[in-house]
């Protein structure tokens, strides 16, 4: 390794010099995206006369829920373009744009009708679809497969993506506090674009030097397969995607979120499952790498489980902050949507010390696998939705008063450790683990887990409410009691998988092998 390479390769962090772009850049897409999400249960469900849409508490929770699992479910189909047409870096380019209009959209509500509202949440998702699996799939590309800094790599990349999340509720909050909805809304777009400007003059240099200096042609620049009829399958899914949105704004397609949660839930555990047989035995894949898919997917399942308490933050949380939680500090209450920012805020306190922790047992080959790390992920989400239980009982003791703010902070500390063990690591594991000619995909199968886990908490979340406080601790008892069986399946599961593990960590594959991978 030449000098300027070895420093370059150590020049932020001990990591490679573009994670700095790539870590910019996501902070302040996460910035946009978590300054309206916890905005939209709060303004769906105020009164029209304070400036909401008074839409009932599990109809809003509900497309809270659909607004976010489609934003992660369309991964998949992002993933799919950057593999077959567009490639990592257009994808991430065209995606921001697309976010950016979005926003817009949502902010100009104020001028003209709700369809810009509604409007603006389908742009995001499309948008977010390129952009959140191709710059995840861009940071794993700068460390080789057997690089020890890998699960650090992603542990700093996820803790941009928390900083943005701690700003972004703080500016809304206190946006909406004194000037309304709207500007809170609009201020992502600001975000948006400074990710925009970061990515193209900041973070594609970066990366394009780093390659010059490895002496390697780029991979994240160009369509891994081309396909050319896939301009042609785009183009069909946008127009359908207007055709919807019409018929909708024009009074003729009813849209109940609820019952469309519900099925949606329904038909993508179903769609997961077959897609997953369909790379098993139809994709061409070698023994190798079908093992790789089947660990995959048992990672991937887990991820949704997790993701459906985790994600329970801007619904069923955020209500809970609303209405039974003590605001009031030194004569100042606080914004509800603040206590949105107590996860990221932990996340940027615990996410360095968790990536030099992995690095120090990873150099003394003591680091746990995925699948211990996902089982503690489990377990922690588990006690935080214990204290959410014991929490929910001071307030039925408490005749429907509020309660401390501890116990709201202290669900949140176990849920960000719990997320430390799961997100950073899963998003490793699959840049690891995923076939080249596979991996925008697969990373975009690993994001359906969040579209699960976003599509259940939003069916959750929107019981939370002086009308039915006697079922809040038998709402949060049933999660923790599903994190513990999801905890115990995957222990009795761990031996199968590590033999897995081993098996694809030794197998070196054969000339006939890459030929397969090839084509």
């Amino acid at each position: 390794m030449s000098q300027d390479l070895k420093q370059y390769d150590q020049a932020f962090m001990g990591h490679p010099k573009p994670l700095k772009g790539l870590f910019f850049t996501e902070l302040w897409e996460r910035f946009s995206y978590y300054g309206i999400r916890p905005l939209l249960i709060l303004y769906m469900a105020a009164m029209i006369a304070d400036g909401g849409l008074g839409l009932d508490r599990p109809s809003a929770s509900a497309i809270v829920g659909l607004f976010a699992g489609l934003m992660y479910l369309m991964t998949v189909l992002g993933g799919w373009v950057a593999d077959r047409w567009l490639g990592q870096e257009k994808a991430v380019w065209y995606g921001s744009l697309i976010i950016a209009c979005g926003h817009i959209s949502i902010a100009l509500t104020a001028l003209f009708s709700h369809f810009f509202f509604y409007f603006g949440l389908v742009l995001i998702v499309i948008g977010s679809g390129l952009f959140k699996t191709c710059i995840s799939v861009i940071v794993g590309t700068l460390y080789k497969a057997q690089d020890t800094r890998r699960d650090a790599g992603f542990s700093i990349f996820y803790m941009g993506i928390n900083l943005g999340s701690v700003l972004a509720p703080l500016v809304t909050g206190l946006l909406v506090k004194d000037y309304g909805w709207h500007w809170g809304f609009g201020i992502g777009g600001l975000g948006m674009l400074i990710s925009l400007i970061i990515f193209r003059v900041m973070t594609v240099p970066q990366l394009k030097k780093f390659n010059a200096l490895q002496g390697a042609e780029t991979t994240w620049d160009k369509a891994v397969h081309y396909d050319k009829n896939a301009p042609k399958v785009v183009a069909l899914f946008l127009v359908l995607v207007a055709v919807v949105v019409t018929l909708t704004s024009l009074g003729y397609l009813h849209i109940n979120p609820v019952i469309i949660v519900k099925y949606l839930t329904v038909s993508i555990c179903i769609a997961i499952i077959a897609y997953f047989a369909y790379l098993l035995l139809f994709a061409n894949l070698n023994t190798t790498e079908k093992k790789k898919i089947i660990i995959c997917f048992v990672l991937l399942m887990t991820a949704a489980l997790f993701w459906s308490a985790f994600e329970q933050k801007p619904t069923s949380f955020n209500l809970f902050a609303q209405d039974f939680t003590n605001r009031q500090f030194l004569g100042f209450e606080i914004p509800a949507v603040w206590f949105q920012s107590v996860n990221p805020i932990l996340i940027v306190i615990f996410a360095p010390i968790a990536a030099w922790l992995w690095m120090k047992l990873g150099k003394s080959n003591r680091d746990p696998s995925y699948i211990s790390k996902f089982i503690i992920a489990l377990v922690l989400a588990a006690c935080g939705f214990g204290l959410m239980v014991l929490a929910s009982h001071s307030v039925i003791q408490n005749h429907g008063n509020t309660v401390s703010p501890l116990w709201l902070i202290g669900a949140m500390l176990f849920l960000t450790l719990g997320e430390l063990c799961l997100s950073p690591v899963g998003l490793s594991a699959m840049t690891k683990l995923a076939p080249n000619v596979l991996r925008g995909q697969i990373m975009g199968l690993w994001f359906t887990a969040s579209a699960l886990g976003n599509l259940m908490a939003g069916l959750i979340g929107g019981h939370v409410s002086a009308d039915e406080i006697n079922q809040l601790p038998t709402l949060f008892m049933r999660c923790v009691i599903a994190l513990l069986i999801g905890a115990v399946i995957l222990w009795l599961l761990r031996m199968p998988i590590r033999k897995l593990l081993d098996q694809t960590a030794s197998t070196k594959p054969t000339p006939i092998q890459n030929s397969q991978v090839e084509t």
